[in-house]
């Protein structure tokens, strides 16, 4: 079975982000840079198919800087190969998956996280899964694929979805579908020898543009109405006619 994951590259969740000069980028010079942690249930979710029913898994990332060490990162956890697409433009999840999707042939499933956690839109799966002409299924929970066929889980408001079909398709993952492996020395030495290439493409146009870029206003300080019975009615009025929450 061939099997594709996709890998982000995204900083660090505890990076404390800044506005650039610009007003429209983070300022990202002092980010510690990791595997978006969506993907990792993407890589574990691959790894876990190819070791059920065989195949191959390749790693895919596409970004304009370094990512080899990352990459070497998802070998060590079971990926088969990994292929870094590198280009200098902007890039948005439409640039992203038509990059990816001329890259990967025609691949029996693909595996995502549902977004990566730095822009949060969440469109490269839907975007990929259009143009290689598959269904997408996103934000799944549970995953069960067997003789070509899946029966998918997602959590929706108050209830859990199921959608069953059959392959080809994309799929991405929410957190807890499953537990990330961690790779031994065993694993990490042997990744030294799995192919990795990096590749240079063309420049795409971006269609997603950042006009503005603004951190949220700071949060008000706390404010202490009364003490014990008496503040209730302080409190009810402040809410009522200062903070308009009743």
């Amino acid at each position: 079975m061939n099997i594709v994951c996709c890998l982000a590259r995204v900083p660090d969740t505890t990076t404390r982000i800044a506005v650039a000069a610009d007003g429209r980028n983070p300022d990202l010079a002092n980010a510690q840079w990791i595997i978006n942690p969506y993907d990792e249930y993407a890589l574990e979710a691959a790894v876990q198919l190819r070791e059920a029913v065989g195949g191959e898994v390749c790693a895919v990332h596409v970004g304009p800087v370094d990512f080899q060490k990352d990459l070497r990162a998802a070998l060590a956890k079971g990926a088969d190969k990994a292929v870094q697409l590198q280009t200098d433009s902007p890039l948005g999840p439409h640039s992203i998956a038509a990059l990816i999707a001329a890259q990967c042939g025609k691949p029996d499933v693909v595996f995502l996280g549902k977004q990566s956690v730095d822009g949060d839109v969440g469109g490269t799966g839907a975007f990929l899964a259009h143009l290689l002409g598959v269904p997408v299924i996103s934000r799944v929970s549970h995953l069960n694929i067997q003789d070509g066929r899946f029966t998918a889980q997602r959590e929706i408001e108050g209830a859990v979805e199921t959608i069953e079909g059959s392959l080809p398709a994309v799929f991405t993952l929410d957190k807890g579908v499953n537990e990330p492996r961690r790779a031994g020395l065993k694993e990490i030495m042997a990744a030294k020898k799995k192919p990795l290439d990096v590749l240079k493409v063309a420049a795409l146009p971006a269609r997603l543009e950042a006009l503005k870029l603004e951190l949220p206003q700071a949060r008000k300080s706390g404010r202490i109405v009364g003490t014990g019975a008496a503040a209730v009615a302080e409190l009810v009025r402040v809410l009522r006619d200062e903070a308009k929450a009743i």
